[in-house]
Parts: C-alpha cells; structure tokens; sequence
C-alpha cells in the first residue's frame, strides 16, 4: 500500500485529493490518501461568510461557466440544484472621473468588431483608426513568452490598451500588462493573430467560446461558493483530512518523504502534492537549489471590503453591475462589484451591497494598508460616494485582507515553474507542486490543475 499526501485545502489540493479517490476506485490502486491543512477549516481563498441577511465572498467570488470540467465536477457531486448564475449587465470604467459603459461585444476590453471598436466613448477617432493596423499588420517576433502589453500595443495602439483594455486586464490578473506573458494571460490571442492575421478578427471568429448562458457567464451557489468546499469534503470518505495540521519541513529518505508536523507524529508518504503558495513549499523543502527558481515567483497583496447599506440597490445604474477603475482617477479603489446586483442570493431584501478592491500595485495602497479599520472604511466610503453618489452610511462592513497571497505573474514565471518542475523530478521525484502559484489563477484552472496533478500520480503507480 503507497500513501499520497496532499499538503493545503485549497481547492486545488481538494480537487487533488477528490480525483486521486475517483482515480483509486476506478483503477483499484493500492494507495492510502491524507489531506493535510493547516487552518481549522478547507477553503483556502474560497470562504463564504453570512451576516444578517447578507452573503458575502472573502476570496473568489465566481467560478467561469463555460468550463466543461467545472460541469462535470458539479454533475458528480450534484450541486446543480444549487447553482446561480450572475445577473447580466453592463460593466463600466471609472474613467476621467465618471462612469463610462464599456463596449458591447468586447473581450477583456478587445473589440471584436470594428463597430465595437467605433462605439467606445473612451477612445479617441485618432486612437481607433490607430487600432485599425491590427486587420493588416503581420505578426513576425511575438511568441508566447513575449509580453501581452507590448503585444497588444503593437496592434491595436497604445490609446485603446491604456484606457480600455489595461484596466481590465491588469484587474483580472494582477498585475502590470507589460510584465506578464502572452502564455499566462490570454495565449488564444497569439493563436488568433497569427491564424486569422488579426486579434478582432480571431475573436470574432471564436465569439462563441466567451459566451454561456447568453451573458450569464459566471457561477455560485445559492448558499455562497463555500458550498463547493462542503461538497468536496463530504465526497473524500476514503481520505483522511488533518485540519489545524502544521507541516514543518518535508525530508526525503531513500524512495519515500517524512512529513513533520509541529503539533502531532509525523507522516511517511511515497507521493506528496504541495498544494501550498510557493513561498510555503520553499520553506518545507528548505533546499538551496531550488531557491533560485522559488524566487522568480511572486506574490502581491490585496484587500476587499464589503459595504451593506440599508438603501435599495435600485438606486444604482439599472443595467450595471460595477466598474473598473483606470489609472489617474480621483478614487483610491481598483474595482467596485454591485455585488447585490450582480448576485441577487446576496441580499435577501436586495439591499445594496457593494464589494471594493485595492491591490498593492495600486499607488495608493501603502496609505491604504498602513491604515486602522475605521480610517480604511472611511477612504472606502469616499470611493463609493465620488463613484456612485452614496453618501449613506453602512449597516454592515468586512473587510478582508490578502497579504503577500496573491499569485503575479512576471515575464519569467513559466521559465521558474518550467526550472523548478525539473529540479523536483531530478531530486525529489514524486513530489509535486500545483496550485495558482504556478499554473493559473482562478478555480477552474485550479480544479483543472488538481485533475491533473491527481492523474500523474496514479500513472506513477
């Protein structure tokens, strides 16, 4: 009998754990399976908190509906009956001060079309006939590890990815357009260049892939994400779960690995999926070559704040459901979500509940994060009455801090992760590392990379 464990609850060492049981049963393998987390709870970055009458999402707020996995996974563990859908609705930008609609028949802000293009009140004539190069330039240096910032300016103009596509994007995947990959953002956009000869005309072609459910792109459940960590948890009955389960170091002994723990006997395993930031898995494996590829991969912080108010969300922009902030604007917030009205579960009374964002790219975050509660909650309240006209005070407030947790992901992370995978294998085979510190943000991506990790281990066996 061999034992796998998976070190963190997140959702991927979850998904991990639920498809190493689905893979053990299916194959009849000889494997002994453990999850250890280190919380008292599983969940990770996924945590629904309930207030009054309100619910409310601490991490991720959604998972992407056209993922064919994901609907799987929910067929299995039968949560369809629980499954919501966001409220269709215009996103906007907060742009020069003022609420501007982002066009229709857009992708992360790309038109796909030249009327969408010609429609955007954010662009001007000069900067959309610049974007026009896009339908007849040729792409001759752009690979896959090029930067999507410089990619995109080289088609479509600089104009157009500054004050429509960058606020976007950049909110999405935390981090500086010019710093992050075509491979970790958006690598379909380099297929469509080079296959269609153009970006719009790549994403008018494939416009189906980005739509679901008409514009109900976007997952939960009527009781809050959480439901998707109770009903993993429920399904692992041939696991073992640790919770308040600290690993202290991870050492290798001949074919096998000693797990140490601060609080109870240690753990023989002969698989080990660290399912943890990468800053975690370099302290547990504590060795010095693979430092240098554990110190290209980089975090960033951020904080969330719920604000609910016993005022109808009626009072907000009908067809909206927030907005994203562009840079030089007079708010200190990067995104506001009209959680009330994007997610109608939220708020029993549907009462307004609005969700702000601050990351630490932001210039103002240093001021933000040095200061207490009330004075956080004041600048938020300052954001919320510039953007939306709401002077109220609120009937509830949470407040969520991500410190150094959040993945970023730089020009050289698919080199690093690429490196460290290799030094893994070469010095600690059958260790693995998965999660959103190394192969994509998002819970989709996550489960998918939980599949994964699961099927390379049963190969193994």
């Amino acid at each position: 009998m061999k034992t796998a464990v998976v070190i963190g609850g997140g959702i991927t060492g979850l998904s991990a754990m639920y498809y190493l049981q689905k893979l053990k049963r299916e194959k009849n393998l000889p494997l002994n399976l453990i999850l250890a987390e280190k919380g008292g709870e599983l969940g990770g970055k996924i945590a629904t908190v309930k207030r009054g009458e309100y619910i409310m999402e601490t991490g991720a707020d959604s998972v992407v509906a056209r993922n064919e996995s994901i609907l799987r996974l929910l067929d299995e563990l039968k949560l369809h009956e629980e499954v919501v859908y966001n409220a269709t609705g215009t996103s906007y930008l907060y742009s020069k001060n003022r609420l501007v609609k982002i066009p229709e028949d857009t992708v992360f802000g790309i038109p796909t079309s030249v009327q969408s293009l010609f429609s955007s009140p954010l662009i001007s004539f000069k900067g959309k006939v610049r974007a026009l190069k896009d339908l007849v330039s040729k792409n001759k240096e752009f690979t896959k590890d090029s930067s999507i910032g410089l990619f995109l300016e080289s088609f479509l103009g600089r104009e157009l990815v500054e004050y429509q596509v960058s606020p976007v994007l950049s909110g999405v995947y935390s981090g500086k357009l010019n710093e992050l990959t075509m491979a970790t953002t958006l690598p379909y956009l380099l297929e469509y260049k080079n296959k269609y000869g153009s970006i719009i005309r790549g994403l008018s072609e494939n416009k189906k892939k980005f739509q679901s459910s008409g514009s109900k792109k976007f997952i939960s459940f009527k009781g809050g994400l959480s439901a998707l960590i109770d009903r993993l948890e429920e399904a692992l009955t041939e696991a073992e779960i640790l919770k308040g389960a600290a690993v202290e170091k991870i050492e290798k002994h001949g074919g096998q690995y000693t797990i140490a723990f601060s609080n109870r006997e240690s753990i023989t395993a002969d698989y080990v999926i660290l399912s943890t930031p990468h800053d975690a898995a370099e302290k547990l494996l504590r060795d010095d070559r693979l430092d240098p590829a554990f110190a290209e991969l980089k975090n960033s912080s951020l904080t969330s704040i719920y604000l609910g108010f016993d005022i109808p969300d009626s009072e907000l922009p009908a067809d909206g459901t927030g907005f994203i902030v562009s840079e030089g604007s007079d708010l200190k917030c990067n995104a506001c979500t009209w959680t009330s009205r994007k997610w109608s579960h939220t708020s029993e009374r549907h009462q307004l509940l609005l969700r702000l964002f601050y990351k630490s790219s932001n210039p103002n975050y240093a001021y933000l994060n040095g200061l207490d509660r009330d004075g956080f909650v004041e600048e938020a309240l300052n954001d919320v009455k510039k953007s939306l006209g709401i002077s109220a005070q609120p009937a509830m407030v949470e407040v969520t801090r991500w410190n150094n947790l959040m993945p970023n992901y730089s020009l050289k992370h698919g080199e690093a992760v690429e490196s460290l995978t290799d030094s893994l294998t070469e010095h600690y085979p059958n260790v693995l590392i998965a999660g959103c510190s190394y192969y994509g943000v998002g819970i989709a991506a996550c489960i998918a990379n939980g599949q994964k990790t699961a099927e390379m281990i049963a190969e193994k066996i």
